[in-house]
């Protein structure tokens, strides 16, 4: 085995300066996506299942990546051909994911637009991430690969911030703000604008970087080429059993940081919201219940007009003076009180309240043109209350409006239930915060601040991290402190405050990226580096796919905010417990040095 040449500082640099760009991508994804199925219309306690998908593509490709790149040699070189397509899949999308709440879909729809999105997006950026810590393996001697990842941690941090620090940074320069069920503009354009990034750095490393020809690559790493297309066609299972003991050791502890941190991913917006900016919370329907009997489909209709749609109560019309008016625009002292058939309120959000007193006696307003001056004040009249005795309600799952005639389609529809009298109905809420006011979407971007604040700290540590001689210490010190911020945010009400407990777990962050790949890296040797880096990445994924199954039963056991909103700042303590756990894990682990893995 010929000894690895040193590497220039800068072609380090150039291995993973597309990392920037990658990761930008990913903070979108880590920091928004939360926010953005809230903003559409998603149930708090739904979030976590929605976090199963990433993880669970990151599970099934990156082993695909990294054994089928393994065996891959053409002009484009190994790993980098995964690289490129990844990120133009990932660019895409990115340009697709925010808006999911503005193609005119129902809230389900939505969802499940917005799923399919995530789903692509997770996928194209595993496959454009994974090519990075593999270069790095390749061609990057053991004497500078803590150097090569500080590198990639430094780059993947930078990226990081610039991610998450966007909406908040737009938000001077675009509206904060947008229709209910919609996503504001500061988020789309940050997923805009970091696509573009990450073409733009992907290209660079696809430029600049040289992958080693096969005979190079067989002479570094001491095997012949025909032992290597032998070694690399093994199987997974057999290379897992031949694993190094610290893959798994190792393993123990990344399953105890990535659920923690999945579940900061999933609940820290709302978090936020709740604990620092006193976001105001609304009811949403959820269903009804006739005669005792719940329905809990979300379309309920009355001869295909809707009653309940969407979580809301329709709007029927309003009472003047005793009189139902179905008007299509309500404007009063100069505010549209009612457009479109919705009622607004003053800053344009729909309005879940119906049958409430909106206007005093003696209140005169524009209705469809004309001005009328009331005397006995104007109320809303909701669909439900018009529903007449004998009335049969079709519950649907699926409602599409058909372009141009104002009427629905219903498709998969369910019982229809009679009603016999008003007093039969009951409808069934839930309590969230309300995803449309300026306070959550403000805590969205704190939020996003928040993850850079982390992200900042955690290239900071790297550098202390650097000086430690004995890694165990350092890897377990850092979680330590990361649980530390997790739980600090319990006690902490002020924005600016929630900095330090968000900084405190960006030390975690820092060891979580440099050192597990350090160690199993350094225990490696042989052809199959890049399949035991793709098998590696389960115990990244597998964890956050547990984690994110029981996000929502956990969730549950914890009281209600006093706004009535779940508590989700309870979804961080565990993160908290969860880092402690795992910093004690971390004296389990027992370094290797390449031909000394199998022992």
């Amino acid at each position: 085995m010929n000894e690895q040449r040193d590497l220039s500082f800068w072609k380090l640099w150039n291995l993973s300066f597309g990392f920037f760009g990658v990761q930008i991508a990913y903070a979108l994804q880590s920091s928004q996506v939360s926010r953005i199925f809230s903003t559409i219309g998603a149930d708090p306690h739904d979030l976590s299942y929605f976090w199963i998908l990433p993880p669970l593509m990151g599970l099934i490709v990156q082993p695909i990546v990294g054994s089928a790149s393994d065996r891959t040699w053409n002009r484009m070189g190994r790993r980098l051909p995964y690289l490129f397509f990844g990120a133009l899949v990932a660019i895409i999308v990115m340009c697709l994911l925010p808006n999911a709440g503005s193609l005119g879909l129902g809230v389900s729809h939505a969802i499940l637009f917005g799923l399919v999105m995530l789903m692509l997006l997770d996928t194209s950026i595993n496959m454009a991430m994974q090519p990075f810590k593999m270069l790095v393996g390749d061609m990057v001697n053991e004497k500078q690969k803590g150097l090569a990842y500080s590198i990639q941690s430094f780059l993947c941090n930078a990226g990081s911030v610039v991610g998450y620090i966007a909406p908040f940074v737009l938000a001077w320069f675009l509206s904060n703000t947008a229709p209910a069920g919609q996503v504001p503009p500061t988020v789309t354009w940050a997923f805009y604008i970091g696509a573009f990034i990450l073409g733009v750095c992907v290209l660079y490393t696809f430029v600049k970087v040289k992958e080693m020809p096969p005979h190079e690559y067989a002479l570094f790493h001491g095997i012949k080429e025909q032992h290597d297309k032998k070694a690399s066609s093994e199987g997974m299972f057999k290379l897992l059993v031949k694993a190094p003991k610290v893959f798994w050791t190792v393993g123990i502890v990344q399953f105890f940081c990535w659920a923690a941190f999945l579940y900061m991913w999933t609940y820290s917006t709302d978090a936020v919201a709740l604990q620092a900016f006193n976001a105001p919370s609304m009811q949403t329907v959820t269903g009804i219940t006739i005669n005792g009997q719940q329905y809990n489909e979300k379309y309920i209709f009355n001869d295909k007009q809707p009653v309940i749609l969407d979580g809301k109560i329709a709007l029927a019309g309003i009472d003047v003076d005793g009189t139902l008016v179905q008007p299509d625009m309500l404007v009063a002292n100069g505010d549209t009180i009612i457009a479109n058939g919705k009622i607004l309120a003053a800053n344009g959000v729909d309005k879940v309240e119906m049958d409430k007193l909106i206007l005093p006696a003696g209140s005169t307003v524009i209705i469809d043109g004309a001005e009328v001056t009331v005397s006995r004040g104007i109320s809303t009249v909701s669909a439900l209350s018009l529903v007449a005795p004998g009335t049969s309600l079709t519950l649907a799952h699926i409602a599409n409006l058909d372009n141009g005639t104002g009427e629905y389609l219903l498709d998969e529809t369910s019982a229809t239930p009679s009603v016999n009298s008003p007093e039969e109905i009951a409808l069934n809420y839930k309590t969230v915060l309300n995803p449309a006011t300026s306070e959550y979407q403000n805590a969205g971007d704190w939020n996003g601040n928040l993850f850079a604040i982390q992200a900042i700290a955690a290239v900071l540590w790297a550098i202390v991290l650097a000086g430690f001689k004995r890694r165990r210490l350092a890897y377990s010190l850092s979680l330590a402190i990361g649980a530390i911020g997790f739980l600090s945010v319990y006690f902490i009400h002020s924005p600016y405050w929630l900095a330090i407990s968000y900084a405190l777990m960006g030390c975690a962050w820092a060891a979580i990226l440099a050192m597990p790949f350090t160690i199993l890296t350094n225990a490696l040797s042989g052809g199959n580096i890049g399949t035991y880096l793709g098998l590696f990445n389960c115990t990244i994924t597998v964890p956050q796919i547990v984690a994110a199954l029981c996000g929502g039963a956990i969730l549950h056991c914890f009281p209600a905010a006093e706004n009535g909103a779940p508590f989700t700042v309870g979804m961080l303590m565990v993160s908290g417990v969860l880092l402690a756990i795992g910093c004690i894990a971390v004296w389990n682990i027992k370094e290797t040095f390449g031909s000394k893995a199998s022992e």
